[in-house]
């Protein structure tokens, strides 16, 4: 089968050997793939967690068919129309496990459905879960013109934030998180944003920021956070070092929580999807709950798609399709 391979000479589609599901994997014929910036770190041979390196079949998020079933996989048969994430998703199959899966609601295409397992699962449980959000209170989403910022916001806006303030350092798409819940678009290069948070917060700050950037911003955050509140710190790509104000930190009493699918079980997976079904999956139904597709790619094009997200001047997911 076709599949898009980290090798000695960098990243480029070659055969494969098609996958056998074993205990309760599912095999998948991938009909579609959401591209993520792990996987373009993964493109320039870095690891992401226990992935990575040569011979490794690169994505993370998908959208397909159930081709087959391992012999202890529940609750799927085959057929169904699904979307789930996992390793080595950029190829005609890939495995999953049964608890890693969606159903794909029916008014929704594979592009759509693949823009959406990532998003969902890890801002349902950095908002929900481990930011504690409740209804009334106000949040602040660093980098949140990325496809899982966007979804950030919408889901503080379904449970209920009063105030929803997002970050983005390009004007363009800064001027659009509105359309996605945003009351109040900053640029987080200008000194001035913890200012312009804190006066929309009454001068308290944010109950919690859902932290995409870390870096340069971790003392800001300390600064634009209320006392007692909370930051999930998701990703780091502003940078995975930084000063860190221990003195504000414990003065404010902030309770700092850090994130990552990398080394969590696959029974702590299965609870994170298991917890977004309960909670907002009629949300996904209504299609309340969803990501603009920046634009399409054939599989064959797999290159173009990645130059295209290293510009790094789209908003919402790049999708690939087989």
């Amino acid at each position: 089968m076709k599949a898009y391979v980290y090798g000695a000479n960098g990243a480029a589609i070659s055969d494969v050997p098609k996958p056998t599901p074993k205990g309760t994997q599912v095999l998948i014929r991938v009909r579609a793939c959401g591209l993520n910036r792990a996987d373009l770190g993964m493109t320039k041979g870095h690891v992401h967690g226990s992935a990575g390196g040569v011979g490794t079949v690169l994505g993370m998020e998908w959208a397909g068919e159930v081709a087959e079933l391992g012999p202890e996989a529940r609750g799927i048969k085959i057929g169904d129309k699904v979307m789930g994430s996992g390793a080595a998703a950029f190829a005609e199959y890939t495995l999953a496990d049964h608890g890693r899966l969606l159903h794909a609601p029916s008014n929704m295409n594979f592009d759509e459905a693949a823009t959406l397992p990532i998003a969902l699962t890890t801002m349902h449980n950095a908002v929900v879960t481990n930011g504690a959000l409740q209804p009334g209170q106000s949040v602040l989403v660093q980098g949140a013109s990325s496809g899982v910022g966007l979804m950030a916001m919408q889901i503080a806006k379904l449970k209920g934030a009063a105030r929803v303030i997002g970050s983005s350092t390009d004007p363009a798409r800064r001027s659009r998180l509105k359309e996605f819940g945003a009351d109040l678009a900053i640029d987080s290069k200008d000194p001035a944003w913890v200012d312009e948070v804190l006066k929309a917060t009454d001068g308290a700050g944010a109950d919690l920021i859902i932290d995409q950037v870390s870096g340069q911003v971790a003392n800001q955050n300390l600064a634009a956070t209320k006392v007692k509140g909370r930051i999930v710190n998701v990703g780091r790509l502003g940078g995975t070092h930084a000063d860190f104000n221990f003195d504000l930190h414990a003065a404010r009493r902030i309770t700092y929580i850090g994130v990552t699918f990398r080394t969590r079980s696959i029974e702590e997976i299965r609870e994170i999807f298991d917890a977004v079904k309960t909670d907002i999956w009629s949300a996904v139904e209504s299609r309340t709950l969803r990501l603009p597709i920046d634009r399409v790619f054939a599989f064959d094009d797999i290159g173009r798609a990645f130059a295209h997200m290293e510009a790094n001047k789209h908003l919402g997911k790049i999708v690939v399709t087989l």
